[in-house]
């Protein structure tokens, strides 16, 4: 049990790291959405779409390679020194090819109104990239508390960016306060949504800064036969971070082809409404990765994994009947011209719930070092995406991006499934698992159509749901508490 009093307490941490600053990022969608129209906001998510694929190239498996063979190599030093330098030799090729050919990035980005972005984009991508190695270390030397401090400064420094420049400055500047000179004149010189960037490039360049000392403390070294391992283990995770991107931003990038920029923008902005989903597989994750690999060489490894699993999908079942039983007083952290999209988000609950169950199905062809699977069933849920997107969109609108998510997902994790008990067999729960999520799919499908605005039936729903799951469950909490107060 002090196993997963482990796992659960980097969890924990992680989540403070990861999810508090998103949480505070998603607060900002109201400021974002209130400062910008929703064409605006569109621009502000074509930015990050390139940015999340630029991302994905730049690291190439990198990060996940690193983990994996951190835990089975005794040269410490070497796999931090030479993960490093392979990306920061990459990261300076990119920075001089994005610059040296600024043109046609700009059309391809469609950043021809407003070239500055690419500047901005180029800087951001390259602090983070060099940022990846660091945080990486600190997260498999289980140094949780600096990880969530260097995340936690990171997201004061772009909160303050933000509310100062997207709300109180224009206050200020409508009510003809003064303000310094530099402000007065130059703050309408460029458009509103580049604060947003700029606010990141801040944040990101101090992070890097609090990580310089982590790097100075190891001998600079390359090992090329080590790096040829890394590169052999990351490349087909590289292949599925890009179908990755296709499955959670390729459907907002069409939307803005295939309809219009408001679409795209309202759809954007309401998707957000999933974060906190999201929030919660990405701790998960943050927690999960390096515990399964540490796990991995105990006897019990598989029937960890199988009530991690468990737990996590009662967790993530239990989020979403709350989330969508309370949509009507969470669509409020948007502004009200974005709200016409709230349909999408059940379905983008539920999609993101798959995806975190894909995550724990994951520890399979890692730990067979089998990742070109990976690639594999990412590269099926793209295919799924694009199809589905391009199909229907024309009919259907944005609802068809919601539901190609959700089904992309969905087949993620039944082909990882079945093909993961061939390779690595874990005893998983699947009857109750899957009653879970029938059980929550069908009262928040109640709640939204049915059930709106009327919070004492919603709060009904929810506890009987948690009633139905400590019977199910009661047995085996009881064991653990006992467990854990023997600790």
């Amino acid at each position: 049990m002090s196993t997963l009093k482990h796992f659960l307490k980097d969890t924990l941490i992680y989540g403070l790291a990861t999810v508090l600053p998103r949480v505070i990022n998603f607060l900002l969608v109201k400021v974002h959405t209130d400062a910008l129209p929703t064409s605006g906001y569109a621009d502000n998510t074509n930015f990050y779409i390139w940015a999340s694929l630029l991302a994905v190239i730049l690291t190439y498996g990198m990060e996940t390679s690193f983990f994996r063979f951190y835990n089975t190599e005794n040269k410490k030093d070497s796999i931090i020194s030479t993960s490093f330098i392979s990306i920061l030799f990459t990261t300076v090729v990119f920075v001089f090819l994005a610059y040296s050919f600024s043109d046609f990035f700009t059309n391809l980005f469609d950043f021809e109104e407003n070239p500055l972005r690419l500047k901005l984009l180029i800087a951001i991508l390259a602090i983070d990239t060099l940022s990846i190695i660091p945080f990486a270390y600190l997260r498999a030397t289980n140094k949780s508390i600096t990880y969530a401090g260097i995340k936690l400064m990171n997201v004061l420094v772009i909160v303050v960016i933000n509310l100062l420049f997207l709300k109180y400055i224009p206050i200020y500047l409508e009510k003809g306060i003064v303000l310094p000179e530099i402000i007065q004149k130059n703050y309408d010189l460029t458009p509103k949504v580049n604060y947003i960037f700029i606010a990141n490039l801040v944040g990101s360049f101090i992070s890097f800064l609090l990580l310089i000392p982590y790097l100075l403390k190891f001998k600079i070294s390359f090992d090329i036969a080590l790096f040829k391992k890394m590169l052999s283990y990351g490349w087909p995770i590289l292949v599925a971070g890009i179908a990755y991107v296709i499955n959670e931003n390729l459907d907002k990038y069409l939307i803005g082809k295939m309809m219009d920029k408001e679409a795209m923008g309202i759809y954007a902005a309401v998707y957000k409404l999933a974060i906190f989903m999201n929030l919660y597989i990405m701790a998960f994750k943050l927690g999960a990765e390096p515990f399964f690999f540490d796990q991995s060489s105990k006897e019990n490894a598989k029937e960890i994994y199988a009530q991690i699993m468990k737990y996590f999908t009662i967790v993530g079942a239990f989020a979403l009947l709350g989330i969508v039983a309370f949509i009507d007083v969470i669509k409020h952290f948007i502004n009200e011209n974005y709200w016409s999209a709230l349909a999408i988000v059940p379905i983008v609950l539920l999609a993101n719930l798959f995806l975190g169950m894909y995550h724990n199905l994951s520890v399979w062809y890692k730990l067979t070092d089998k990742t070109r699977f990976a690639m594999y069933f990412s590269l099926l849920a793209a295919f799924v995406t694009i199809v589905i997107n391009l199909i229907f969109i024309p009919m259907i609108g944005y609802m068809a991006s919601a539901w190609a998510t959700l089904l992309a997902y969905a087949s993620m994790v039944i082909a990882s499934y079945f093909i993961g008990k061939k390779y690595y067999p874990v005893p998983y729960e699947i009857k109750k698992i899957l009653n879970y999520i029938l059980i929550s799919v069908g009262l928040s499908t109640l709640s939204f159509l049915y059930f709106r605005e009327q919070l004492f039936i919603s709060t009904l729903m929810i506890l009987s749901f948690g009633g139905f799951i400590y019977w199910n469950e009661q047995a085996q909490l009881k064991l653990i508490f006992r467990k854990i107060n023997k600790k």
